[in-house]
């Protein structure tokens, strides 16, 4: 193992894990300033369906990028947690019924099984809502001006234009598959949109010049494409003890992939090509950037 890839591996464990105790003390029973109550019926659904593991690799794209432009860390670790509580809505909903209908989820049941279907929205709304209050409270030490920015990037990244839009035409697909085109669209909004906020956004926390934000961004798009390119991948070759959820299922629904469009070797060679476009995307940056360039590489070559 290489010193980098060992250097890379301790960053994001001690994100993760600074993540995920910063996301349980605000995931807490106890009520803040201006709220009534907090159920706690609904709270146990919300952690449930967000202390539950996983990578937190959003959170730790945010952080690596705001590290690499000097931003304040405590702020890209609010910021992070903020992303994650918005991103881990997206999976209670996404498997729901009506959505993609899983049981399983990082190895254990789903909100709607571990608890009932409404309560499993109610705690994806919550997440939701929460994740621009984190952003917004006084917590949050930033600039107004910047706060808002902040906001504004996660609205368009997760509404009808970003991940929202993107799952709605992931929906439309089973119906009618879309062509490359449309796939490589999809999949941007749906996967791309979150991490091209993570990367952009530690640009953002740092207040840097318009350049670097769109280098930031740029490479955020770059391990977004490979990111779901590898997830489409391990669909088919892997298996669910080792992916935690159900694999399979793109195939059997019909839905379009560009793995299935084009085949297994034809995606490897892609996400080479993808690893290295993100990697030269920070060269500028010299041995600031080894982290970030090490996580593109991470994210073409994961196991689950």
């Amino acid at each position: 193992m290489t010193d980098a890839k060992t250097a890379f591996e301790t960053r994001l464990r001690q994100s993760a894990a600074e993540t995920g105790a910063l996301l349980s003390s605000l995931l807490s029973d106890t009520p803040l300033s201006d709220e009534m109550t907090r159920p706690a019926h609904l709270m146990a659904a919300m952690r449930h369906g967000s202390l539950n593991g996983g990578k937190r690799l959003r959170p730790f794209l945010v952080r690596e990028s705001a590290a690499l432009l000097g931003g304040p860390v405590d702020v890209a670790l609010r910021v992070g947690v903020a992303l994650e509580c918005l991103h881990c809505y997206s999976l209670i909903h996404d498997d729901l019924p009506a959505m993609d209908n899983d049981d399983l989820r990082r190895g254990q049941p789903t909100v709607h099984k571990a608890f009932d279907e409404a309560t499993a929205i109610l705690a994806g709304d919550s997440l939701l809502t929460y994740a621009f209050d984190i952003i917004a409270a006084p917590e949050t030490v930033l600039a107004d001006r910047l706060k808002t920015e902040l906001v504004l990037s996660l609205a368009r990244a997760a509404g009808p234009g970003g991940m929202a839009g993107g799952q709605a035409l992931d929906l439309a697909a089973e119906r009618s598959p879309p062509d490359e085109t449309g796939i490589t669209i999809l999949q941007a909004m749906k996967t791309g949109a979150l991490l091209r906020f993570a990367c952009e956004a530690g640009a953002i926390i740092a207040g840097s010049e318009p350049e670097h934000r769109e280098r930031l961004r740029l490479f955020g798009q770059k391990i977004g494409l490979a990111f779901q390119l590898a997830d489409d991948l391990l669909d088919l070759t892997s298996d669910a003890a080792t992916m935690g959820k159900a694999t399979g299922k793109d195939a059997g629904r019909g839905k379009g992939t560009l793995v299935a469009l084009h085949g297994i070797t034809w995606a490897e060679d892609r996400l080479d090509v993808l690893t290295k476009e993100a990697v030269e995307l920070l060269a500028p940056y010299g041995e600031k950037a080894f982290i970030l360039q090490e996580t593109a590489r991470f994210v073409a070559s994961r196991e689950n």
